[in-house]
């Protein structure tokens, strides 16, 4: 079983006790990498406490100021989310999700982050993933605690990762290498770029956080290589150049 592709992230986690209870789950069920987003206490003895001897997941966490910042290297992300959102990205149940992050992990980096106890992740943290996992509880009561969560689908990520599956480099139909996956922060470094040419050409208008928003979805509903992504950046390089051209002053 291999599932050190895998990062586990929790974004604003307020009781250091989640903290440890995450570190025990996933030293439970094989992960190792732990990555935190601004948490209110860390390092903290409740969290070592609720590690319960977990102690190496705990001191190899790292510590981030911005999600994205924490999952810039990852090719493949999946945000946890109990409510449903107004711009729809795809969204999965337990399995299918550990399914489609043990699957991608062998084109790089993988995530699987959760957000604030009370709150959940923003929109803008959930435009970094490129589904979203709810995990099917009571409607009757739909309070689920973090460390539960973490708990569920990090055991759904162990029942996935069988031990007789050797991660190996994806290929296609004829055994060649696929080409690399675009990490966040190229996507990041398009999605600036892209607004940036819309803004020059006038089209993006009184909407236009909403519309970069679905724009971001359309561009990462399915993982974009990295020679696409520098097509694409190429092609809004062209256009940029094409308005130089015209008018002298592109977007003034």
């Amino acid at each position: 079983m291999n599932l050190s592709g895998v990062r586990i992230v929790l974004v604003g986690t307020t009781h250091p006790g989640n903290i440890g209870a995450t570190a025990r789950a996933m030293a439970n069920m094989g992960l190792g990498d732990l990555r935190l987003v601004e948490p209110r206490v860390f390092p903290s003895p409740e969290a070592t406490a609720r590690a319960a001897g977990a102690d190496a997941v705990l001191e190899n966490a790292r510590v981030y100021k911005e999600l994205h910042e924490a999952v810039a290297d990852c090719t493949y992300v999946v945000g946890a989310t109990a409510r449903r959102r107004s711009i729809g990205w795809p969204l999965l149940e337990p399995q299918a999700a550990a399914a489609a992050l043990f699957e991608m992990q062998a084109g790089g980096p993988v995530a699987l982050v959760f957000g604030r106890e009370a709150s959940g992740l923003a929109n803008q943290e959930l435009d970094h993933c490129q589904a979203h996992v709810r995990i099917p509880v009571c409607a009757d009561f739909s309070s689920l605690n973090l460390a539960t969560a973490v708990a569920i689908l990090v055991y759904e990520l162990h029942k996935t990762a069988r031990p007789e599956q050797a991660l190996a480099p994806a290929a296609d139909g004829n055994g060649a290498e696929e080409p690399p996956l675009a990490t966040v922060a190229e996507i990041d470094r398009f999605m600036v770029h892209l607004g940036e040419v819309l803004e020059k050409t006038g089209f993006l208008g009184s909407a236009r956080t909403r519309l970069l928003r679905k724009l971001r979805r359309l561009f990462t509903r399915t993982p974009l290589q990295q020679e696409e992504v520098n097509i694409l950046r190429g092609i809004l390089t062209s256009v940029e150049q094409y308005g130089a051209k015209r008018k002298g002053n592109f977007g003034e």
